[in-house]
């Protein structure tokens, strides 16, 4: 059984920063790509930044330049670093990885989410 497991939310003023963790435990043989998502009620879950096991990034347009995302492969563990967080940017933030099990299979597993709020 694979289980992500995310901290690091809260609540901050606009301009403010906050630090998401997400890492994952189970039977991990290993991790491809890890990243994280964010999805408000009545929308679409969208992408906000990916990293592959390489290190290769890939960001939203909409926080590209504030946030960061980067992993830490020996703790199976991958943060996202919001800098000059806006209002627009509160919702609940999922992790997302795609694990290879030691059978040989690969799921993509979901974290429980974990919510942002930006006051202004």
């Amino acid at each position: 059984q694979v289980q992500l497991v995310e901290s690091g939310g809260g609540l901050v003023q606009a301009g403010g920063s906050l630090r998401l963790s997400c890492a994952a435990s189970g039977r991990i043989f290993s991790i491809n790509a890890m990243g994280w998502y964010r999805q408000s009620p009545g929308n679409q879950r969208e992408l906000v930044a990916t990293i592959t096991n390489g290190g290769s990034t890939n960001y939203a347009d909409s926080v590209k330049g504030r946030f960061t995302i980067s992993r830490d492969n020996a703790k199976n563990t991958v943060f996202l670093q919001m800098n000059s967080l806006k209002p627009e940017d509160t919702t609940v933030y999922y992790c997302n990885a795609h694990i290879m099990s030691f059978s040989g299979a690969s799921n993509y597993y979901w974290g429980q989410g974990t919510q942002v709020t930006v006051s202004s």
